[in-house]
């Protein structure tokens, strides 16, 4: 067993997860700030230096396990682990999102999709090194194909 402990809070525009967009072509352009507890302001330096951050959080409002998803873009059941959804073994959530800037424990940020009061767990700078050829989209390429009206 292990014990984590919040680092930082999710100053979110956002008080229902209905308020959050999802599904195909979902945008996450809304502006918070992750406020990082007092204690550990030093592990913020240098972090000014990337334009983009991981956020690990907790889905820290869902109170059951579903394995098989139900996304919003498509009809059929896919795997909890070949989704995003909230309601995972471990209610751990991972976001990408734009450091805009620092202000003291404050990183003002762009591409929020969590709950306001959302605790944090770490804060990762963004380092991706596979090209975007290499990638490949699994269930999604395929719904997305058939919304533009191309095979996939």
């Amino acid at each position: 067993m292990f014990t984590m402990k919040p680092v930082a809070i999710v100053k979110s525009p956002y008080s229902d997860t209905t308020q959050i967009p999802r599904g195909l072509g979902a945008r996450h352009k809304a502006e918070g700030i992750i406020q990082l507890n007092a204690e550990l302001e030093e592990g913020l330096k240098d972090i000014e230096g990337f334009s983009h951050l991981y956020i690990l959080w907790v889905f820290d409002r869902i109170d059951s396990v579903e394995l098989c998803a139900h996304p919003p873009c498509d009809d059929r059941p896919h795997g909890v682990f070949a989704t995003r959804s909230p309601k995972r073994p471990n209610a751990i959530g991972l976001t990408v999102v734009e450091l805009i800037k620092r202000d003291g424990l404050c990183l003002h940020v762009r591409g929020v999709d969590m709950l306001d009061g959302t605790p944090v767990l770490d804060i990762k700078p963004y380092l991706s090194s596979i090209p975007m050829d290499q990638l490949r989209r699994g269930w999604l390429a395929e719904v997305e194909a058939s919304h533009s009206g191309t095979k996939s």
